[in-house]
């Protein structure tokens, strides 16, 4: 079949060049792209992946990650694992306390 309509959308530059970066990496082409977006839509009669709101303990905890808050940074996963093992969790102790009552 001919390729004829046409779909325009605006979206940020920066989001453009990034996932034409990566389909370039894997041979397609953006108009590629959204065909086969576009055929498995048709395929799955949805969207081809879950879109979910984030729950409230998922949302707080991404606001406290933007502030900085409760961030720990490493230089490798090493370092890292080391640094949350040796961290105490007190907000979860207590938590449960409170609820063991």
């Amino acid at each position: 079949m001919t390729k004829t309509a046409m779909i325009r959308a605006r979206v940020e530059p920066r989001v453009k060049e990034r996932a034409e970066a990566m389909l370039d990496e894997m041979g397609l082409s953006a108009t590629t792209a959204i065909t086969l977006f576009y055929r498995q839509i048709i395929q799955h009669r949805a969207l081809p992946f879950e879109v979910r709101l984030p729950n409230p303990v998922t949302r707080r905890a991404m606001k406290a990650a933007r502030s900085g808050r409760g961030v720990v940074a490493a230089d490798s996963m090493e370092e890292l694992f080391a640094k949350l093992k040796d961290e105490k969790p007190a907000s979860r102790t207590k938590r449960r306390a409170r609820s063991a009552r």
